[in-house]
């Protein structure tokens, strides 16, 4: 008989650390978490343990769940509606024709397939949102033709891999949604402030993409202008999805659900009575699994806002800032480093939507201590979460890949490295520079000032773009200037605050 004492030692040892951590209470959801509780479940049992182990009563965790902010988030109706286009996307012949374009525009390139796999891949997880769709989907078309073209075996199986999560940082992307959400910032800002970052790991991606079909000496395709416009006609229905997407929210046309619900129902409608590659019988179906997940999504958020509400009210972001500075960390560049460890292994140990969930409440009260900008802070967590599912041992996209391909999931290790690597290198520019994640949008900070000085008021709105926040419904000055110039009038509001509050619960205003 095979002996199987040692998994039960590393769960005790898992238990045991999370009960020396956080006494009994750790030590029993550490335990669910390793014995394969769902994550809603186990944040929902964290939040309940803590509570009761306060002596207070389960009532608290509901204002966190239902108060404005969650239940009339647009973004709950959003996902769902995001969720079902991508999986409508992934049943059609979407892929087929993605790819086929692609290959028409771009075969000629050095590297042509290469970097066709790499557009093609961002295109689709920027309309899904869902690392294993593209790998499904896009992968399944594109291993075999770049083995056949005479790509190396291992860069291949890395690419079609990696792909399945680039296009997060790209407009109109789920997960950036999310973060609006979790973060209180506007959707439409976000989307600008991904462009280059998104942009610039395409650039590195697509650079090694040429340089190996190159080095390999991948015969080129002749470029021909006749069939690159039937390519882009044939895929005009596709290209119609972000633009009506983007165009509804930028010309104001549509809110961001209604938006989500135009997608939803255009991607329907082509996919039956236009291209017909779906039938009403199959509908039920697909309609079955992207409502499972959207379900999941939405309890793991809910879960999230009720242990956030525990974890805000014992001010335990502060004592964990007091136990660093104790440490010795201190100093901007040595958060950053922490700050991106702890993302990459939080993002390898949950699906991306869990990941923000979990993650961004936690480091928020850090980032605003350490006066982070909001969008680079937004660029860093999303780009470490495209970093976290390809990075070994337990990126989900390596899983993923290893049952689509049937693949030992060790050999993909090696595969992926190189395109970690540069992942990695786009990571440490972005986290370097942050004017990347910030140059557009100046314009939307310049324009807040200049409404806050032509109304007489401090500029606040701009202060919630400049700078993470505390609490965003009284946002404080960033600069020393603005600190200087605007310190005796937030200290006039916080008063005004203070007694208009007092007068409210009944007692005298000074």
């Amino acid at each position: 008989m095979t002996r199987r004492w040692p998994g039960w030692v590393a769960l005790g040892g898992v238990t045991g650390v999370g009960a020396l951590g956080a006494g009994p209470m750790g030590g029993v959801v550490a335990l669910a978490a390793m014995l394969g509780v769902p994550l809603f479940a186990v944040m929902a049992g964290a939040a309940e343990l803590a509570w009761l182990w306060e002596g207070a009563p389960l009532s608290r965790l509901a204002p966190k769940v239902l108060d404005e902010q969650f239940a009339g988030s647009p973004v709950l109706v959003t996902v769902p509606l995001f969720i079902f286009l991508g999986y409508v996307l992934a049943e059609s012949r979407a892929p087929k024709r993605i790819v086929a374009a692609a290959q028409a525009l771009l075969g000629w390139m050095p590297g042509g397939l290469a970097i066709v796999c790499l557009v093609a891949s961002a295109f689709f997880t920027t309309l899904t949102g869902g690392s294993g769709v593209t790998i499904v989907a896009i992968g399944g078309l594109l291993l075999p033709a770049l083995l056949k073209q005479g790509y190396p075996e291992k860069f291949s199986v890395g690419l079609v891999t990696t792909g399945g999560s680039l296009g997060l940082l790209l407009p109109p992307s789920l997960p950036i949604l999310v973060y609006g959400l979790v973060a209180g910032l506007d959707f439409m800002t976000l989307f600008k402030a991904g462009v280059l970052p998104g942009l610039l790991v395409m650039l590195l991606l697509g650079g090694y993409a040429v340089w190996v079909g190159h080095k390999a000496r991948i015969p080129l395709e002749p470029a021909n202008g006749r069939v690159m416009l039937k390519a882009l006609w044939d895929v005009k229905w596709e290209l119609g999805l972000p633009v009506l997407l983007l165009g509804s929210l930028s010309l104001s046309i549509a809110s961001l659900d209604e938006s989500a619900a135009l997608g939803a129902l255009y991607t329907l409608g082509v996919a039956l009575f236009v291209h017909k590659d779906l039938t009403r019988k199959e509908l039920p179906r697909i309609l079955k699994s992207s409502m499972a997940l959207s379900g999941a999504v939405v309890l793991i958020l809910m879960m999230a806002n009720a242990l956030m509400n525990y974890v805000i009210d014992h001010q335990l972001p502060g004592q964990v800032l007091e136990a660093l500075a104790r440490v010795g960390l201190t100093e901007r560049w040595q958060f950053l480093i922490a700050l991106n460890v702890f993302l990459v292994v939080v993002g390898m140990l949950m699906d991306g939507f869990s990941a923000i969930l979990v993650a961004v409440p936690l480091v928020l009260p850090f980032a605003a201590r350490f006066g982070l900008q909001p969008f680079h802070l937004a660029m860093m967590v999303i780009l470490n979460l495209e970093l976290a599912f390809s990075a070994p041992p337990l990126g989900l996209n390596l899983f993923i890949a290893s049952f689509r391909f049937g693949r030992p999931l060790t050999s993909l290790y090696r595969a992926v490295m190189p395109f970690v690597g540069l992942l990695a290198v786009s990571l440490a520019l972005v986290m370097a520079m942050p004017w990347l994640s910030t140059a557009l949008v100046k314009g939307d900070i310049d324009a807040a000032r200049a409404q806050a000085e032509k109304l007489g008021e401090p500029p606040r709105e701009a202060w919630v773009l400049e700078c993470v926040q505390l609490d965003a419904t009284h946002p404080h000055a960033c600069s020393d200037a603005d600190k200087q110039r605007y310190e005796s009038v937030d200290a006039g509001a916080s008063e005004e605050d203070d007694a208009l509050m007092k007068e409210l619960m009944g007692a005298p205003s000074p």
